[in-house]
């Protein structure tokens, strides 16, 4: 298995190939290779991220079959079972390095904004349950200057709630302690802007 840092490298590579597709109007290749895959499978990503249909990550990334494992819930929130499936794919297939994508005018974020200003009356208590994962990045936020800027605030709001994932998974879990102190796992936070389809990496870049 590569190392983190390069399995970084590949994933900002990949974007940079889907940016270029986005501007020069050039489909990419859709790599498949499902006879190799029947047996084993060796992704060397693992990828938390956000439900929109507009951020399909092997597609932002321009990976393959096999090349990442992906977790989507509606606002990368990070609840049991997401934790879950990030051990399992860290400990069972050794990879190293974990994304917690976020991106840009994130729905989520939106929804719980919108919740925190005005409370609905009749929320089903499973999207209730989603609001309340992502509050405790916004309510913070709408105690500054950002309540009068809408556009600021929910890009503000996004980085927080990927960091507030990113330090879960990093600290929420013993056995993910135990890779990253051992094994050197990375987990990193990144935004994927839906205008540009760059996807910057903020947080956790420096190794350990």
């Amino acid at each position: 298995m590569i190392s983190a840092q390069h399995a970084l490298e590949r994933l900002q590579e990949g974007n940079r190939r889907f940016v270029t597709s986005l501007k020069t109007g050039q489909g990419l290749p859709s790599p498949t290779r499902p006879m190799e895959l029947r047996q084993d499978q060796m992704p060397f990503a693992i990828i938390l991220g956000c439900s929109d249909s507009r951020v399909p990550a092997e597609i932002v990334f321009d990976q393959g079959l096999g090349d990442l494992f992906v977790i989507r819930v509606a606002g990368n929130i990070v609840a049991p079972s997401q934790v879950g499936s990030v051990e399992f794919a860290a400990s069972r297939f050794g990879t190293p390095l974990v994304v917690v994508l976020g991106h840009s005018r994130c729905g989520a974020i939106l929804a719980t904004i919108e919740e925190l200003q005005q409370p609905a009356e009749n929320q089903s208590r499973n999207l209730r349950s989603i609001v309340n994962r992502v509050r405790p990045s916004v309510q913070s936020l709408l105690d500054t200057d950002l309540r009068h800027d809408m556009d600021g605030l929910v890009h503000h709001a996004v980085r927080a709630n990927v960091r507030a994932s990113v330090d879960h998974l990093r600290h929420g879990s013993e056995l993910l302690e135990q890779l990253i102190q051992q094994d050197g796992l990375r987990v990193v936070g990144a935004e994927y802007s839906l205008e540009t389809g760059e996807v910057e990496f903020f947080d956790g870049l420096e190794p350990g």
